[in-house]
């Protein structure tokens, strides 16, 4: 009979065991009474195979010549700095996976693959998401900051009061350029979300919606529609969630970092929590769409140059030279031809022209 296989009082075999799972510390310490002993001793106190035994040994010294041959205590030290950091992370981002860890990490200027991250966190009680891949129509994606804003309504409850979360979001970047949280969707807010947006960041050339009725009207134009016309900003109308994807994939980041991870007291609260969360999306929080190193912030600044060469070189991008408002530019004059036709604009409004 062997490990994996046992027989019951009437002799009938029993499915398979499913395989342990060892954590890091365990493994050091059957290692090391392996080497004190010897392998067949370390099997049997500590119910694993030699085989086993002997794969760890193997994957052991491959460790070790990769980080420039560590000692068996320094090599063990290393491990352990490494899960405590990996696992300090994913306790303050718990709706993070493997994937989101490594880079969050690797930003920060500590290198490590994303197979450990995920051994770590599984011998820490991570389970794999079932992902459900959706076909999306068409790619596509702005030149610049600017070019499109995207925005869209997400619908929570806090104690049973429904809210709405309006994001308007730059294609180019994925930053956030405005956000508000209100009972129902009203062409009021919308308005007033957006205009703060141009007074801050200045005008987008385009943007698109879906055709909610706080954004379009089937009969003439909307009051958010003659706002746009007004600004000379082209409008596109999704016509399914696939073509104003970006914006629906980050409701979906927002309900699982934000919504899912907290438990609001009340609206203030909750108020609170979505600005930290933005903040957190807009300059820390890096994005796979960026490819994978980079925060929304470092694209709608232009410093994503400067950001992965730190990384690459170990530093970290999380300095003040990158992150300070004061050091960044912010368009407030510009001069524009439309229609063959000079235009002046101040802050997002046009002034001349």
């Amino acid at each position: 009979m062997t490990k994996v296989e046992a027989e019951d009082v009437a002799g009938r075999t029993k499915h398979p065991a499913r395989g342990k799972r060892y954590s890091s510390a365990l493994k050091t310490e059957i290692l090391g009474y392996a080497q004190g002993n010897d392998v067949a001793a370390a099997a049997e106190k500590y119910d694993v195979t030699e085989t086993t035994i002997y794969d760890w040994r193997r994957a052991a010294k491959r460790r070790g010549s990769a980080t420039g041959g560590l000692t068996s205590v320094e090599a063990e030290g290393s491990a352990m700095d490494r899960d405590r950091r990996i696992l300090a992370m994913w306790r303050q981002h718990p709706g993070y996976g493997p994937s989101q860890i490594r880079n969050m990490l690797k930003r920060g200027g500590f290198r490590v693959s994303v197979g450990t991250v995920r051994n770590v966190m599984e011998e820490n009680g991570y389970l794999p998401p079932t992902l459900k891949r959706k076909e999306h129509v068409g790619r596509y994606e702005a030149g610049r900051p600017r070019e499109l804003y995207h925005l869209d309504f997400y619908h929570f409850y806090v104690h049973k009061q429904k809210q709405c979360v309006l994001f308007i979001e730059d294609d180019f970047s994925r930053f956030i350029a405005g956000w508000t949280m209100v009972p129902t969707e009203q062409a009021d807010p919308v308005i007033e979300t957006f205009e703060q947006a141009v007074r801050r960041y200045g005008r987008p050339d385009g943007l698109m919606s879906d055709r909610g009725s706080a954004f379009h009207s089937w009969k003439g134009l909307s009051r958010f529609e003659a706002l746009l016309e007004e600004y000379e900003i082209n409008y596109y109308l999704a016509r399914d969630a696939a073509v104003n994807g970006k914006v629906e994939a980050l409701n979906a980041s927002f309900q699982k970092e934000c919504v899912e991870q907290n438990e609001f007291m009340d609206l203030t609260d909750a108020a609170r929590s979505i600005g930290r969360w933005v903040e957190h999306y807009n300059h820390r929080r890096t994005h796979h769409g960026l490819g994978g190193l980079l925060v929304p912030a470092d694209r709608y600044y232009g410093v994503a140059e400067q950001a992965l060469k730190r990384i690459e070189q170990g530093l970290g991008a999380e300095t003040p030279e990158l992150t300070n408002p004061d050091s960044r530019g912010l368009e407030l004059f510009r001069v524009v031809s439309h229609a063959g036709k000079p235009q002046v604009w101040l802050m997002g409004q046009k002034i001349l022209g």
